[in-house]
């Protein structure tokens, strides 16, 4: 649909559609690039505070996800006039609490009458030039890090369903709603090859960006994947969003996979996500120090998850 669209060429432009990626950045100066991204989506969680938290959170993971630090943010917002001016404000209060978070300035927005609420926010970060992070890049022998659990959508379905204790809501809304500031914190002083955050596409899809971006392999280990408590259950009990399924016949022709991966362990890593954490692609010498960040101060489960090595017939190997 893109290839359409008309193709502008700037020299200040250093990401642009060409890469898919998160962001889109723009060069001011020698020292200082912008980032401008954007996203919405229609409720996740009955709450309209809680939506507006997931919501910001997951709009501002793109500027995190390019290495950057947002300081502006416009709200995104459709809602249907059946809905009480109340829910709205909730909507918008959940949002700006995490702009606040992020230590960015909400700075208004715009709204239009729809039919069902959507709600996101249009963001922009700032980046030096030379620490700005996209989804290629990784290079054989990079360890692999991913900073939050997966398994939103599988307990989102849960939650719909109400076959979800309390206990696991409380934290899959804690995961959607972590800011992915303390991810990239971690990376302070390394090297990042390549980043991306995960969502929609899931766990395997978002790696698969990666490695075709980067004309290399992603090998995973999938017993070190991360998990939200009671994901796996959810996934046995049939309790799979239609967007897994997508994904999952989209993106399993580039997939290999050993033949001792069950079906649910699989379900898992093409599960979308919302507000994911990000996958960071890292050389071998830096990671342990990243790895040591996180365990001192990362409030969430994180793991290393596997390794870049040169490109393969399959983008992806399962192991």
């Amino acid at each position: 649909m893109l290839k359409n669209l008309p193709f502008q060429y700037n020299p200040n432009v250093l990401v642009g559609l060409e890469t898919g990626d998160d962001g889109a950045v723009y060069k001011l100066r020698d020292d200082l690039a912008i980032i401008q991204t954007l996203d919405f989506f229609t409720p996740v969680v009955d709450d309209p505070y809680q939506f507006g938290q997931v919501a910001a959170a997951n709009s501002l993971s793109d500027v995190y996800a390019m290495g950057g630090k947002p300081i502006l943010a416009l709200n995104i917002l459709c809602f249907p006039n059946c809905l009480s001016t109340d829910v709205m404000e909730e909507i918008l209060k959940g949002g700006a609490d995490k702009v606040i978070e992020a230590g960015a300035v909400l700075m208004g927005g715009h709204s239009v009458e729809d039919n069902e609420p959507k709600y996101g926010l249009s963001v922009t970060g700032t980046v030096h030039p030379d620490r700005i992070m996209t989804n290629k890049g990784s290079k054989p022998g990079d360890r692999l890090i991913l900073t939050k659990p997966i398994g939103s959508g599988i307990l989102n379905t849960a939650i719909k369903a109400e076959m979800i204790s309390e206990e696991a809501q409380k934290e899959v809304l804690r995961v959607m709603t972590l800011l992915n500031a303390s991810g990239i914190q971690a990376t302070e002083n390394a090297k990042v090859n390549a980043c991306t955050d995960i969502t929609g596409f899931g766990l395997i899809g978002h790696a698969i960006e990666m490695a075709e971006g980067s004309a290399t392999c992603l090998v995973i280990n999938a017993k070190t994947v991360p998990v939200i408590a009671e994901t796996k259950e959810k996934a046995e009990m049939g309790l799979i969003p239609g967007g897994m399924y997508r994904n999952k016949a989209y993106f399993s022709p580039k997939v290999k996979a050993k033949e001792s991966i069950s079906e649910v362990l699989l379900d898992i890593l093409y599960d979308p996500q919302t507000s994911g954490g990000l996958l960071l692609s890292i050389p071998k010498e830096d990671a342990d120090g990243v790895l040591n960040w996180l365990h001192k101060h990362h409030p969430c489960a994180y793991a290393e998850i596997g390794e870049v090595v040169e490109k393969r017939e399959k983008a992806i190997l399962i192991e």
